[in-house]
């Protein structure tokens, strides 16, 4: 299987990592039958089962895997047997021995019953062309690896289509999360400008309550108000997270491999979302419905990573 056969993802195109598919083949004088299947795994992890004896074609397909899946557990499974109409060729000569062994033991044993010539037929050698077996020809080895070459590209086309459909569900609800995430954030970003004056209320009331209702510098008050409102002041946090969200969108946006860059883009926005919580104290209405809202966006990150884990 040339790379010529590995069709390149579209832009805005993504591949889900899980999928089945089943195609079959008769080349040659064989059929062949291959099922590919795929689930979420963070790497490449590929399980090839063959039938006993076909070791040599191993390379040659999991090189074929390599170049159409990055990332996923794939199990595959290949059956090869002859192809209908093979012909089948009785070794005469093993079957008289059977025979002929047979009819001494019944003699001996005094047994009543004949000979059992369907049984005879089906011991070990009697007839070849009835299991697969590589052949010993080099032209034919080749011919048997086209074929399944041929069959395996045809269900991994299957297992593409599957993964692309999936894909396409993915891709919708990620998008819808990330507009909630950023309509969530913008809410924030509005309370968040209002919070100055409820920190300097706090402070007031605060420093009245240990001065014993003694007079207060006003220029003082701001100062310490502006402070108190620096160390709660989550807009570089905002930021980061749009620009977080900017990224996730222009990657599905594109193509190629994007689920590792996806989960660490989501790493990042769950630790904004986790400053957002741990900068907003206090029991002011504005404070809490910040709270609410980051918990939100909190929430909407974990459902994002649940889903990114199965993206290729």
């Amino acid at each position: 299987m040339t790379q010529s056969s590995v069709l390149p993802k579209k832009v805005g195109e993504c591949f889900s990592m899980t999928g089945y598919a089943q195609a079959r083949s008769e080349q040659n004088g064989w059929a062949v039958r291959v099922s590919v299947k795929s689930v979420n795994h963070r790497f490449l992890d590929l399980k090839l089962r063959l039938p006993d004896g076909f070791d040599l074609y191993e390379q040659r397909l999991r090189q074929a895997l390599r170049d159409r899946i990055h990332r996923g557990h794939v199990e595959v499974h290949v059956n090869v047997d002859p192809a209908a109409g093979a012909p089948v060729q009785v070794n005469r000569e093993l079957a008289q021995t059977y025979m002929r062994v047979a009819e001494e033991f019944r003699q001996v044993s005094r047994a009543a019953a004949d000979v059992d010539v369907v049984a005879i037929l089906r011991l070990p050698g009697v007839i070849a062309g009835l299991s697969a077996a590589v052949p010993e020809a080099e032209d034919d080895q080749e011919r048997l690896g086209q074929a399944l070459d041929v069959c395996l590209l045809e269900a991994l086309h299957k297992l593409d289509d599957m993964r692309r459909a999936e894909g396409r569900h993915l891709v919708e609800d990620l998008r819808a999360r990330l507009a909630r995430i950023g309509q969530e954030a913008e809410k924030v970003r509005e309370l968040a400008a209002t919070l100055r004056p409820v920190f300097a209320r706090r402070l007031d009331a605060r420093l009245r309550e240990l001065l014993g209702g003694a007079g207060i510098d006003p220029a003082r008050l701001a100062q310490e108000a502006a402070l108190l409102a620096e160390r709660g002041d989550i807009s570089e946090e905002l930021d980061r997270l749009r620009s977080h969200l900017q990224q996730f969108g222009k990657l599905l946006d594109g193509a190629g491999e994007m689920g590792k860059k996806l989960d660490f883009l989501l790493q990042e926005m769950h630790r904004e979302a986790n400053t957002l919580l741990s900068k907003t104290p206090g029991a002011e209405s504005e404070a809490l419905t910040i709270t609410g809202l980051a918990l939100e966006i909190k929430a909407e990150i974990e459902k994002l990573r649940e889903q990114v884990q199965n993206i290729e």
